[in-house]
C-alpha cells in the first residue's frame, strides 16, 4: 500500500514540475501560428478573392448582365391586366318632353388584358448588340482590375522585403557601431585612445540608432499597406517570407518586351468602346427607319344597380391592333443625335492612339530602367565582397593601433552603401518587371 501511495505521489510531482514548462512553451507556439507568414504567389491569392475591388468589379458584370437580360426582355410581349369598379353617387341625367331622365346603372365594372410587342423596330435591335457589348466591356473592366490587384499586391509583397532587408542592414550597422564602442571604451579607459575618438564612438553609436528605428517602422508601414490590400484586418499579424536575394536569379539580361499590344488591358477596353460607338451609331441612324408594332386587347364589362356581382351580366369585347410608325420631322434632334456619335467614336479613335503612343514610351522606359538596375546590381554584388573586406581589415587595424576610427566609419559606410544599392536595385528592378508585366496583360484565371 505504501508503494502504491508513493506511486501517485512521485506521479503528482512529475506532473506539477511539467504543467509549468507545457505553459512556457505553449505561448511561443501560439505567437507563431498567430502570425501569417505569405509567399508572394499567397497574397496574390487572397488579395483577388478578398480585396473589395476585385469583388466590385465582379459585381458589376453580374448587374451588366442582368441590364441585358432587361433589354432582350423588350423582344417579348408586354402584357399586362387591368380591372376598375366604378359607382356613380349622382347619375347624369337629362330633360325630355318635361320629364327628367337618369342614365346609366348605378355600379360599373370592368377588366381585361393587354399584350404588345414590337414586330419591326430597328433600333431596338441595335441595342440589343449594344447591351451585349457592355457586358463584355465590364468583364474586361474586371479583368483591368485583377491585373491593377497584382501590380498593387507585388510591389508592396517587394516593398516589405525591401524594407526588411534594409532593417538588418541599419541593425548590424548599429550592432557593429556598438562593438566598435566597446573595444574604444575598454582603450579609453587604459588611455590607449584620446577622448576624440571615444565621443566619435559614441556619437556613431547615437546616429545609427535612428536608422534602425526608422527601418523598423518601414517594415510595419508596409505590412499596413498589404493588409489592405488583401482585405485583411489592420490588427492580424502577418510577415512575407524570403528575401530580395531569392529573386537575383529572376533578374536576365534579356528582357521579354511585349511586341504587340493586344493583350493590354486599357487597349482592349478602347477595342469594345469603340465598337460599342459604331453600334450606338448605328442605333441613332436607326432612329430614321419606320418601327410595326403589336396589340392584342381584351375586355369585359358589366354594370348593373346591385352589388351582386353573380348577377352581373358580363360582357366582352377583343381587338387587335398593328400600328405603324414612320418618323418624319422631330426639329433636327436625330440628325444631331448622328453628329454627336460620330464626333464621340473620332475623340475615342484619338485618345486610343494617344494611349498608344504612351504605353509604347512607358515599354521602352521600363525595359531601360531595368536594365539600369542589373548593371547597378551585378557592379554593387562584386564591391559587397570587397567593401566587407575593407571594413574588417579597417576594425583590425584599429584594434592593434594602425588605423583610426575615421577609417572605420567610412569603411563601415563604403559597405552599408553597397548592401543598400544592391537590395535597392533588385526591387527597382524588380518593380519595372511588375509594370511591365501589367502592359502585357497576359492575367488569367489560372494564375
Amino acid at each position: 500500500m505504501k508503494m502504491k501511495n508513493l506511486f501517485f505521489t512521485l506521479l503528482m510531482l512529475f506532473g506539477i514540475a511539467t504543467v509549468p514548462a507545457m505553459a512556457q512553451e505553449t505561448p511561443s507556439a501560439t505567437a507563431d501560428s498567430e502570425t501569417l507568414v505569405l509567399t508572394l504567389e499567397q497574397a496574390l491569392e487572397i488579395a483577388l478573392s478578398e480585396n473589395p475591388t476585385v469583388k466590385i468589379a465582379d459585381e458589376t458584370i453580374q448587374a451588366k448582365k442582368y441590364a441585358k437580360k432587361g433589354t432582350y426582355a423588350a423582344l417579348w410581349p408586354d402584357i399586362s391586366a387591368s380591372g376598375s369598379f366604378q359607382r356613380y353617387i349622382e347619375k347624369p341625367s337629362f330633360h325630355i318632353m318635361g320629364q327628367t331622365v337618369k342614365m346609366g346603372t348605378t355600379n360599373t365594372v370592368s377588366g381585361g388584358l393587354q399584350a404588345a410587342m414590337p414586330l419591326v423596330n430597328a433600333q431596338l435591335w441595335k441595342s440589343l448588340k449594344l447591351s451585349a457589348m457592355d457586358v463584355e466591356l465590364a468583364v474586361e473592366q474586371a479583368r483591368s482590375s485583377r491585373i491593377d490587384m497584382i501590380e498593387q499586391v507585388s510591389k508592396a509583397f517587394y516593398q516589405v522585403l525591401l524594407a526588411k532587408d534594409s532593417y538588418e542592414v541599419y541593425k548590424r550597422v548599429y550592432d557593429n557601431a556598438v562593438e566598435n564602442h566597446k573595444i574604444v571604451e575598454k582603450k579609453y579607459a587604459v588611455g590607449a585612445v584620446s577622448e576624440y575618438d571615444f565621443i566619435r564612438s559614441k556619437v556613431t553609436v547615437s546616429n545609427a540608432e535612428p536608422n534602425v528605428f526608422e527601418a523598423e517602422n518601414s517594415i510595419i508601414v508596409a505590412l499596413w499597406q498589404m493588409k489592405a490590400l488583401l482585405g485583411l484586418d489592420l490588427d492580424r499579424k502577418i510577415d512575407c517570407a524570403g528575401k530580395l536575394a531569392d529573386y537575383e536569379s529572376a533578374m536576365s539580361a534579356r528582357i521579354d518586351t511585349p511586341t504587340t499590344l493586344a493583350n493590354n488591358s486599357t487597349m482592349r477596353q478602347f477595342d469594345i468602346q469603340e465598337r460599342m460607338l459604331n453600334q450606338s451609331l448605328k442605333m441613332q441612324r436607326a432612329t430614321n427607319l419606320p418601327s410595326l408594332n403589336a396589340s392584342i386587347n381584351y375586355m369585359v364589362n358589366a354594370m348593373d344597380e346591385s352589388l351582386a356581382l353573380a348577377h352581373y351580366k358580363w360582357m366582352g369585347s377583343s381587338t387587335a391592333l398593328v400600328s405603324l410608325s414612320v418618323p418624319i420631322f422631330s426639329g433636327g434632334k436625330r440628325r444631331a443625335a448622328i453628329n454627336q456619335a460620330k464626333i464621340n467614336l473620332t475623340t475615342l479613335q484619338l485618345q486610343r492612339e494617344n494611349t498608344e503612343r504612351q504605353l509604347h514610351t512607358a515599354i521602352m522606359q521600363y525595359e531601360s530602367n531595368m536594365q539600369t538596375n542589373l548593371k547597378k546590381y551585378h557592379a554593387s554584388s562584386e564591391n559587397i565582397s570587397q567593401a566587407k573586406r575593407g571594413y574588417d581589415i579597417a576594425v583590425k587595424r584599429y584594434e592593434v593601433g594602425g588605423g583610426t576610427l575615421v577609417d572605420v566609419d567610412n569603411s563601415q559606410l563604403a559597405y552599408t552603401q553597397a548592401e543598400l544599392s544592391r537590395s535597392t536595385a533588385i526591387f527597382n528592378y524588380l518593380i519595372n518587371q511588375v509594370a511591365l508585366d501589367k502592359i502585357k496583360g497576359t492575367y488569367s484565371e489560372e494564375n
